[in-house]
């Protein structure tokens, strides 16, 4: 063997304890938050825990007046997109226009505290408003029932909001992480879809709608109540969504004119009042907002109902909206925090959504997030720090306190104009067909949440994307890769040779890698996969005259093994030994290493056998391969056992 071998550690296995706690650690704590604690005084330790919980006290003592006018103007931009989006995404979720103010008043200030992301803009979503409106209102009719349907939206936001918060204190953002890419990109494209159809109502005048969201449901209805279409709402309405999409182009054309389209809603609202106001919409056939009560949020938490007969109904539209507007706000504040090179922490956010929609829901609000649109433009309009969602705040309580009810003579019409542009930007098709081209897969993914949410109901869609995806994580949990390593020429370097035709084999060794951890789901496929590597190449090394003596087997990317991975291992020595085949292992890691000690796998295998690179086992291959072999007489003895135990192994290669 040789000499190098020695520096292969084989101390002995770590106590429980400090397993345990590696493990915890690696799991809950990936980014070290107490890396900051180390050598504090206790005064020092208590100032870093307030900052890190309360990330206000971090950046409020540097905060500067210069800082300070940049976040009154971007404060003072997305109050202006706030006010046409809270009215309109609160009409959307079958709730009181006067709610989606109220939203936009009480949960940015909540961030503003405990928010970790410099460039968020809290606001109510179309996407979560219509899904609450889906679910809630199969238990409670917004329309016989409103003061019901209203109570139990907002016993949803406070289960919404527990649910966020502790999925924030316990470090589980994991399972956020089970919405993917494509996931969200199929369900905000699907939920776009249906949305911009329920808009129909609002630009055709129509009176009687259908409560159903689905593609189909909702198209009948639009053409069964045909002979209530008005041409005059139509036609504003399209005037509205003209002028709407003709900022969004300005602004893609011309970045710095962001303004624009993020005042246009505000336009569109103010416009749409002054014309109702004189030309008596209502007499054409042009509903108006109605009656919008002066003052700020008035308390709720009286109103929260926990009855057994809605509870099931709130749970699920809690979770559910919970989960999408968690991963949708965490997403939005990471990518905008990446343009600036700044870190966001996902679990910090999560204490913060949840604590907004906690407080929310007991001051007369609805769910909110990170929306994107309102964000991207607080990043445009050059924000510094959360403080701009506190500016936000306080123009919105001056905006209730005196304005509201000038915005009474808002025409339905105009609301549907404003969701129905913000929508349509949602349809991203080029990422779609990015999608098709790259991982057919993640194609499938996306297209099962859109077609499922346009075709049956927003939850059954996303449910159905994300078994799909829990269906393929699995795929890749059971069949884990494994490759046949060769030497790439004039190099040390050991490579796939499918990847690399022209990496050179060592005849009589066989190099093979495995990329996963080896346990119960995939220990019976690494033994097949494994084995029938070596049958290939016994069947390629009899066309030379030469046999297979080692194979080596290359544990790098094993991070982790469980006992059916161990059995797993013992069977193919057992197989490979019955066939006077050498098995080797390279580089285990820590973990894989201490249970193989514990369980004796290194003593059958022998310590000679276990290399730390694939260039010390093939020269220790060749060494051995060069020995004369022992003679039947001499090796008998010692090989009878094996040979007795292994009778069927041996016909598996």
């Amino acid at each position: 063997m040789n000499s190098s071998n020695r520096t292969v550690s084989f101390a002995a296995p770590r106590g429980f304890g400090t397993t345990l706690k590696s493990d915890l650690k690696e799991t809950f704590f990936p980014d070290d938050p107490f890396k900051q604690f180390e050598n504090q005084k206790p005064l020092g330790k208590v100032k870093k825990g307030l900052q890190y919980l309360v990330p206000i006290c971090e950046w409020l003592p540097k905060y500067t007046l210069k800082t300070f006018q940049y976040d009154v103007l971007a404060g003072i931009t997305i109050t202006s997109l706030a006010i046409p989006q809270g009215i309109s995404y609160a009409k959307l979720g079958q709730l009181p226009p006067i709610v989606g103010l109220y939203s936009s008043f009480v949960p940015p200030i909540i961030y503003a505290i405990f928010g970790d992301s410099k460039y968020i803009a809290v606001g109510t979503v179309a996407a979560c408003s219509l899904l609450i409106a889906e679910i809630i209102g199969e238990v409670a009719s917004p329309k016989t029932e409103p003061a019901l349907y209203l109570h139990l939206v907002f016993t949803a936001t406070f289960v919404t909001g527990i649910m966020q918060t502790l999925l924030g204190v316990l470090r589980l953002g994991i399972l956020v992480d089970f919405l993917s890419h494509s996931t969200i990109t199929g369900f905000m494209g699907g939920t776009a879809v249906i949305i911009c159809l329920q808009q129909l109502k609002g630009m055709l005048g129509l009176k009687n709608f259908t409560t159903k969201t689905d593609v189909v449901n909702v198209l009948r209805a639009v053409f069964e109540h045909r002979k209530e279409w008005r041409w005059e709402s139509a036609v504003v309405g399209i005037i509205f969504l003209i002028f709407l999409q003709f900022t969004r182009w300005l602004r893609d054309r011309k970045p710095k004119l962001f303004w624009v389209s993020a005042m246009s809603p505000l336009v569109v609202v103010v416009s749409g009042c002054i014309f109702a106001y004189f030309a008596h919409a209502q007499d054409h056939g042009i509903p108006i907002v109605g009656d919008l009560k002066r003052g700020i949020n008035p308390p709720s938490i009286q109103f929260l109902n926990f009855d057994r007969k809605y509870f099931p109904q709130i749970v699920k539209a809690g979770a559910i909206t919970g989960m999408i507007a968690l991963a949708e706000g965490i997403a939005i504040g990471r990518s905008f925090g990446i343009m600036r090179n700044e870190n966001v922490d996902g679990n910090k956010e999560m204490i913060a959504y949840g604590l907004m929609n906690i407080v929310g829901s007991f001051t007369s609000c609805y769910l909110t997030t990170g929306p994107f649109s309102k964000t991207a433009v607080n990043y445009n309009a050059g924000a510094k720090t959360p403080m701009s969602n506190a500016v936000m705040a306080v123009f919105m309580a001056l905006v209730l306190l005196f304005l509201a009810p000038l915005f009474s003579y808002t025409p339905l019409v105009a609301l549907s104009a404003i969701i129905m542009s913000a929508m349509l930007g949602l349809i991203k098709y080029e990422e779609a067909i990015e999608l098709f081209k790259v991982d057919k897969f993640d194609f499938v993914v996306c297209m099962a949440a859109f077609l499922g949410v346009a075709f049956i109901s927003m939850d059954m869609g996303l449910g159905l994307s994300v078994v799909l995806g829990l269906v393929r994580a699995l795929l890749y949990v059971a069949r884990p890769g494994t490759c046949k390593l060769g030497r790439l020429p004039d190099s040390v370097l050991y490579r796939d040779i499918e990847q690399y035709p022209d990496a050179a084999r060592n005849s009589g060794i066989i190099v093979l890698q495995i990329g996963s951890p080896i346990y119960f789901a995939n220990g019976n496929y690494v033994r097949e996969r494994v084995l029938r590597w070596v049958r290939d190449e016994q069947s390629h090394l009899e066309t030379t005259g030469d046999e297979l003596q080692h194979v080596v087997l290359e544990l790098s990317g094993v991070v982790t093994i469980d006992m059916t991975g161990l059995e797993t291992l013992k069977e193919i020595n057992k197989t490979l030994r019955a066939n006077d085949v050498k098995l080797g292992i390279i580089n285990p890691r820590l973990k894989v290493m201490e249970k193989m000690i514990t369980s004796h796998f290194i003593d059958k295998l022998g310590k000679e056998n276990v290399y730390l690179s694939i260039e010390e086992a093939i020269e220790n291959c060749k060494f051995s391969t060069s020995k004369p072999k022992k003679t039947t007489s001499e090796s008998g003895d010692s090989s009878k056992g094996a040979e007795d135990a292994s009778d069927d192994a041996s016909q598996e290669v």
